[in-house]
């Protein structure tokens, strides 16, 4: 499923398990982060709740809802997608904050 961004391009439209539409808001840090990359990631299930992976160590399966975020694509595991209002710094690891590309 895809989710085209609307508006500024902040938020972006997904529709949760019930059918509701509810929108899913990227903040600029993480925008700018995944900007910054060469490849695309994946919000996904972890012990600690979402997190933000490269594509490279968490494939994105035929499931997952796809946003556009300039030349990249976030995979949403649909899982996750009907909790998330948010993606935010907090769901990236912090090993991969410290200057490595991924």
């Amino acid at each position: 499923m895809d989710m085209q961004a609307s508006g500024s391009g902040s938020r972006n439209r997904n529709e949760d398990g019930d059918g509701v539409p509810h929108e899913i808001t990227l903040s600029d840090e993480v925008r700018q982060y995944l900007g910054a990359q060469s490849g695309d990631f994946r919000v996904c299930t972890s012990c600690g709740g979402p997190i933000l992976l490269p594509i490279s160590v968490k494939h994105p399966k035929s499931t997952d809802i796809r946003i556009p975020v300039g030349n990249r694509t976030l995979y949403i595991s649909r899982y996750q997608a009907p909790f998330l209002d948010l993606i935010d710094r907090d769901m990236i690891p912090r090993y991969l904050l410290h200057g490595h590309e991924y």
